[in-house]
C-alpha cells in the first residue's frame, strides 16, 4: 500500500516521503497515530504545497550532521576496560558500549548508527570506527581503548615493587662500603 509520511517514522523514512508498506501495518499502526496518510491525489496536493517546509526542515538537518560530524571527528573517545595481561579484553567493546558512553556524554547517536569493523574490539589499543549521521554524511570518529588496573595487578605491581626495592637495597650497601 502506498502511503504518505506525515512525520518522520523511524526505520521507515521522513516526512513528506512516499513509501510503499504493507496493508496492515499502514491501516494497524501509521493510520491510527497519524503517522502517514494514504497516497491520493488530495494528500499528494498537499504534500506539493509543504513542499519548501519540508526542504528547509531537511536542509536544517543537513547542516546539523555536518557540525555533529565536525565534533565528533574531533574527538577521541577514551574506554577503560578490564584485561588480561597480554591486552586481550575481558568481554569486548560493541556499538552498545559505545552508544552508552555517547548518552553518558550527552550526544544522542542510536546505536544501529554505529559501525564497527568486525562488529567488536577484543584488544588493548587504538581504533577508529564510523558513525552514520545523516543521509551519506558519516563521521570517523578514533577510539582509544586502555586497560583498567584490576585488584589482582595492581597487588602484582606492588609486589614487583616491593622486590625491586629490596634488590637494590642491598646494592646500595656493597657500594657504601667499597
Amino acid at each position: 500500500m502506498k502511503v504518505i509520511l506525515y512525520t518522520d517514522v523511524k526505520h521507515v523514512g521522513e516526512m513528506g516521503d512516499v513509501k510503499n508498506v504493507a496493508a496492515g501495518y499502514a491501516r494497524n499502526y501509521l493510520f491510527p497515530r497519524s503517522l502517514a496518510v494514504p497516497y491520493n491525489a488530495e494528500t499528494v496536493a498537499y504534500f506539493e504545497s509543504k513542499k519548501e517546509e519540508i526542504e528547509a526542515r531537511k536542509a536544517q538537518k543537513r547542516e546539523e550532521s555536518k557540525s555533529l560530524k565536525e565534533k565528533l571527528e574531533s574527538l577521541t573517545i577514551e574506554l577503560t576496560m578490564p584485561a588480561g595481561n597480554n591486552g586481550k579484553l575481558y568481554g569486548a567493546v560493541t556499538n552498545l558500549t559505545i552508544a552508552n558512553w555517547f548518552d553518558a556524554n550527552g550526544y544522542e547517536i542510536e546505536r544501529k548508527k554505529i559501525e564497527i569493523p568486525g562488529a567488536t574490539f577484543k584488544q588493548v589499543g587504538k581504533y577508529t570506527f564510523k558513525v552514520h549521521l545523516y543521509e551519506t554524511t558519516v563521521a570517523e570518529v578514533n577510539l582509544t581503548i586502555v586497560a583498567q588496573k584490576t585488584e589482582e595487578t595492581a597487588a602484582e605491581s606492588k609486589a614487583s615493587k616491593k622486590e625491586a626495592k629490596k634488590e637494590e637495597a642491598p646494592a646500595a650497601e656493597e657500594t657504601k662500603s667499597e
